[in-house]
């Protein structure tokens, strides 16, 4: 993402309430007094809102009743005025209480993504007009989740498809949109405001004696959003990390102190900090694969070209040069991935696909794992006692992933919990 830091006159916070904050009008309202809280401790807002709700969902239930498989482009504009309509009550609720507010789409705030309708990236933000409007003494309302392609200007006779299309950036995306709008405005951190209170040691819906963190490294918060944490998303953690942006997790129901999300010195104690868990998985495996260079290139450059992201990979020991191929992706991926897997498969001679949609996924996570032995041990261990079957494995240096039947996922999350001593954190 291209950002340029230019300091402005005050000190700028940038805000950002997710669905459940704005679910009502009454929320919206109370958000209002929020956000006027803390322009009257001397800072300039930026707030970015998510759709109120279960807006979204609303919205793609009804596109699948005018379409069984609704056109992309059209798709992203429909979905984007989700937030828009949250970032207008907003400003309306603003004004309604004395203060000058003004709402803004993601195009009017100057966010220009690619082209990757449903998943698209931040490329660069011109913040001119959010600036412009906080000179001018306004608090400024930007819709997430949103931005536009760059006009098409080196063909004046190019279709209007080519240029300044509306684009979302994927579920999460308003997180993204916050992130990087307070890196380009420059300020002094990003407050998202959700329906709970920071950043816990599990879901505390798995595990109701979860214990609230005070705060967390870039790097863990990074591997429990890419490994089943729906607090925040993982691109919006990954730019916070690039620029340094801290982020505060924080209830938008009440003051109580939520999770800074930082670069700065921690403790780092030898110990997992968080049990992170996702029961969106799904797993493919080839059979009887001829175990020769180019073969695995050949399997998952179309997969990558069919836009379908691959997390775990494993491939067993060959035996006379025949060997089986796993991955996992995504439950909702699962039959694309096979409708490009097949065709692969019988042409290089594999004997089948095969494809499990029932599995969940467990990690523990923790700086305090580095180069430390016995937690990887412990992990296992566990879940053995607990009569949990293991079917895949996957590490980073902070992070121990296991591949398991969903149905133990929530009992995998409470043993480890408890085996770990995370409700004394």
């Amino acid at each position: 993402m291209e950002v340029s830091h230019q300091e402005i006159d005050m000190a700028l916070v940038v805000h950002k309430y997710g669905g459940t904050s704005v679910a009502s009008a009454e929320r919206i309202k109370s958000v209002a007094r929020r956000i006027i809280a803390t322009r009257r401790k001397g800072d300039d807002v930026v707030v970015v809102v998510s759709a109120m709700g279960d807006a979204t969902d609303d919205l793609i239930k009804l596109a699948c009743q005018v379409a069984e498989k609704p056109n992309a482009r059209e798709m992203d504009v429909l979905l984007s005025t989700g937030e828009i309509v949250t970032s207008t009550l907003l400003a309306m609720a603003l004004r309604a209480e004395g203060h000058e507010a003004i709402s803004l789409s993601g195009a009017q705030a100057g966010i220009q993504t690619d082209a990757n309708h449903s998943k698209a990236r931040i490329v660069a933000i011109n913040p001119h007009r959010i600036k412009e409007e906080l000179h001018y003494g306004k608090i400024v309302i930007v819709a997430g989740f949103q931005g536009i392609t760059p006009s098409n200007t080196q063909d004046s006779h190019a279709p209007s498809s080519t240029g300044m299309d509306i684009t979302t950036l994927g579920r999460g995306g308003s997180d993204t949109t916050a992130v990087a709008l307070a890196i380009s405005l420059g300020a002094r951190a990003c407050e998202r405001y959700t329906d709970t209170a920071g950043i816990y040691t599990a879901d505390p819906r798995a595990v109701p004696e979860a214990v609230k963190l005070s705060e967390i490294s870039y790097e863990e918060m990074l591997e429990m959003a890419s490994y089943g944490s729906k607090v925040m998303h993982p691109r919006a953690i990954e730019l916070g990390q690039i620029y340094n942006m801290p982020i505060l997790v924080a209830s938008s129901f009440n003051d109580a102190p939520g999770t800074l999300i930082h670069g700065g010195t921690m403790e780092v104690q030898q110990k997992v900090t968080a049990i992170s868990h996702d029961m969106d998985v799904a797993k493919i495996t080839i059979v009887g694969v001829p175990d020769h260079p180019g073969i695995a290139a050949g399997i998952f450059e179309p997969l990558a070209q069919a836009g379908i992201s691959v997390d775990t990979i494993v491939q067993n020991a060959s035996v006379q040069h025949i060997t089986d191929l796993t991955f996992t992706i995504t439950k909702g991926d699962a039959e694309k991935a096979l409708n490009v897997v097949r065709p692969i498969a019988e042409m290089i001679g594999a004997r089948e696909c095969i494809a499990d949609t029932n599995l969940g996924k467990v990690s523990i996570i923790g700086s305090g794992m580095q180069n430390t032995p016995g937690y990887a041990a412990r992990m296992f261990s566990t879940l053995s006692v607990a009569g949990i079957n293991i079917q895949l494995i996957t590490t980073s240096e902070i992070r121990i992933t296991v591949i398991i039947d969903e149905t133990q996922t929530k009992r995998a999350v409470q043993v480890l919990h408890r085996a770990f001593e995370l409700d004394k954190a």
